[in-house]
């Protein structure tokens, strides 16, 4: 299993754009227009977690159905569900945590990833093992943009995608920071929207998203 586009990799999904949508799918009959809207409001990258039943199926259909989509696989916690997610055309691979077993089944997908911390060990250990590109999660439990500027002096070569009780309010915080590529987030696909199939207001929520890269962050 290889990536689609060989160039693209782990630092392209963190400055695709400020904001990477973080979506729970429990139709995929929702999935395709769903991300159409994400990506006229100019949120291309797309996280769908594999927290229900139809999240491999709403992933292959974005796949085979939005060209402009960077959709991606969240909440992937073991190498079967590495494979399931490169097989349902997933882009990029997204983990809350990580083991060696995993980040090595990751490398041999040949998809980016981006494997979760959320202590200073496991940034160092992650460094170690050649990972820049990381999720830091939960990120304001974890001690939010507090603790990632405190990281970026010891360690500026971790780059980060906080995700993890951030909104619209405390996302220009997390942008501003040195080591903070995006930031992920479903503020943009509230579930009534998506219940009413109100893909219009979602497509607003994301415009207003994707516009937090004019309001102070580092997203390049």
């Amino acid at each position: 299993m290889t990536s689609p586009l060989p160039s693209f990799s782990a630092a392209s999904v963190l400055d695709l754009a400020p904001v990477v949508p973080v979506l729970v799918v429990e139709d995929a009959a929702d999935a395709v227009p769903l991300a159409r809207a994400l990506v006229a409001g100019g949120l291309p990258a797309i996280e769908v977690t594999l927290r229900t039943p139809a999240a491999l199926d709403a992933i292959r259909e974005i796949s085979g159905s939005v060209p402009d989509a960077v959709v991606g696989a969240g909440t992937v916690i073991t190498p079967e569900q590495v494979t399931a997610c490169g097989d349902a055309g997933a882009r990029f691979l997204v983990s809350p945590g990580w083991t060696d077993s995993l980040l090595t089944a990751m490398r041999a997908s040949g998809l980016p990833f981006l494997p979760g911390v959320s202590t200073t060990s496991e940034v160092v250990a992650l460094l170690e093992r050649g990972v820049r590109e990381m999720k830091f999660f939960p990120a304001q439990a974890a001690g939010g943009t507090a603790y990632l500027r405190s990281l970026a002096g010891p360690l500026p070569q971790a780059r980060f995608c906080p995700t993890g009780g951030i909104g619209p309010d405390n996302a220009p915080d997390y942008l501003s920071l040195p080591n903070v590529g995006c930031v992920g987030g479903s503020w943009m696909v509230p579930a009534d929207a998506v219940a009413a199939r109100d893909w219009q207001r979602i497509e607003g929520l994301a415009r207003a998203a994707a516009l937090l890269r004019s309001a102070g962050g580092t997203c390049r």
